[in-house]
């Protein structure tokens, strides 16, 4: 008896953290099956020897169920070889998340993050939003390891996050609904019920805000968001004033797969989870394929690897003339980089040669996003940003660390919307 007795415990344990509970769960038609495939396979292929080892791929391809195998071996390879020094709190979280869903122990790298969460704060009492993504990721990884330990840092966070009053974004709300969600389920027994107030006040106050984001034709924010807040939609604790309709957004974002609107890998990433019924929370709940767990391989090479990349001369320029803005610059240098580098190579060249092109970056669902240049910050308050431009085509908004490229002309404009 004492043993079903466990087995009942550890079954609702487990069920408490994944995404059973839905709130109007909806699934594609077997009939539009096929383009839910396509954008799978599309994403999948992303993957190569020269790419840069991106977590939320691997976590969406765990999730779904990956039909590149080798790929997904080389993808696990490359983020447990990954050098975490330089690592944002965010991709540090990923790349846990990414190997717990591979049925790899991710060692050190959790009790790195926990100790960077301990030492975490905002840089101020409003800071923005997106500030918050990163830690939202890391609060999530850590309940998901050991939610007894995570308690304190979560406690706090909530707090942060109630006292705050900077405007709303629709990525941060979702990942901070994912994260407390999993604290909320898995409240250590015998812990304060303080706690579960805490928690849900702050699902509350985000699933409102996701709730009033949702438009007439089911997309919630934009179409790239959606995958996401359909994730939280999914599992919040707390039901939104605003009802949602699972299925029209389903609907909705079916067509824009049918129109190629999903061609980058890493909107894929972020709407493929909730394609396959899936969310953050069923990341330790993956199940590995026998053998899944030994030590994966690089992928046999049908073709000659290139022996190394030629190098591409990129003219880049930096511009700020916004009224209201004290420091006024147009600069240009020419950056030399491998062909098919990522933007953030770029701007690392740039700014190793010279102080006037230093700059930050913001860690998004997108990946690293340039928010700062010259000290000159984006502003929800006052609608500014950077935009990154090639020619007169904008670029991918910014993602500096995952989009490949090869332009001769780099522009970035700040700007307001």
């Amino acid at each position: 008896m004492a043993w079903y007795i466990l087995y009942l415990l550890n079954l609702l344990w487990a069920v408490a953290g994944t995404s059973t509970q839905t709130q109007g769960s909806c699934s594609v038609p077997p009939a539009q099956q096929p383009l839910v495939n396509g954008i799978q396979v599309l994403m999948e292929n992303s993957v190569t020897s020269s790419a840069f080892p991106n977590p939320s791929i691997l976590i969406a391809m765990n999730l779904a169920g990956a039909y590149n195998v080798e790929a997904q071996k080389l993808l696990t390879y490359k983020l447990m070889a990954n050098d975490i020094a330089d690592l944002t709190i965010g991709q540090l979280a990923l790349t846990v998340m990414a190997l717990t869903s591979s049925c790899r122990d991710p060692g050190n790298k959790v009790s790195i993050l926990h100790r960077q969460m301990e030492n975490w704060a905002p840089s101020s009492p409003n800071a923005q939003s997106s500030t918050f993504y990163g830690p939202s990721l890391a609060v999530l990884a850590l309940c998901q390891k050991n939610p007894e330990t995570t308690l304190p840092i979560a406690v706090r966070f909530a707090k942060i996050l109630l006292a705050n009053s900077s405007p709303f974004n629709m990525d941060t709300g979702a990942m901070v609904t994912l994260a407390l969600t999993c604290m909320y389920n898995k409240i250590p027994v015998g812990s304060e019920e303080g706690y579960r107030s805490l928690f849900g006040q702050v699902l509350e106050d985000v699933a409102e805000n996701i709730s009033m984001r949702i438009k007439d034709n089911g997309i919630i924010g934009d179409i790239y968001s959606t995958g996401l807040a359909m994730q939280a939609l999914s599992v919040t604790p707390k039901h939104p004033p605003k009802k949602w309709n699972c299925k029209k957004t389903m609907d909705t974002i079916l067509k824009e797969i049918e129109l190629g609107k999903f061609h980058n890998p890493m909107s894929i990433a972020q709407i493929l989870p909730s394609l396959k019924g899936k969310t953050y929370l069923d990341v330790p709940h993956v199940s590995c394929i026998p053998g899944h767990e030994g030590q994966p391989t690089l992928p046999n090479q049908t073709n000659p690897a290139p022996t190394s990349a030629s190098n591409i001369t990129v003219i880049y320029t930096i511009n700020n003339q916004l009224r209201g803005v004290e420091l006024h610059f147009n600069e240009t240098i020419d950056v030399s980089v491998k062909a098919g580098s990522v933007l953030l190579a770029v701007l690392e060249e740039a700014q190793r040669r010279s102080s006037m092109f230093k700059f930050e970056t913001t860690m998004t669902s997108w990946g690293l996003v340039v928010s700062s240049i010259n000290n000159i910050a984006e502003n929800v308050h006052h609608r500014t940003y950077w935009q990154f431009l090639s020619g007169k085509t904008p670029l991918d908004e910014g993602v500096a660390d995952y989009i490949p490229f090869n332009h001769e002309h780099i522009t970035a404009n700040f700007t307001r919307y």
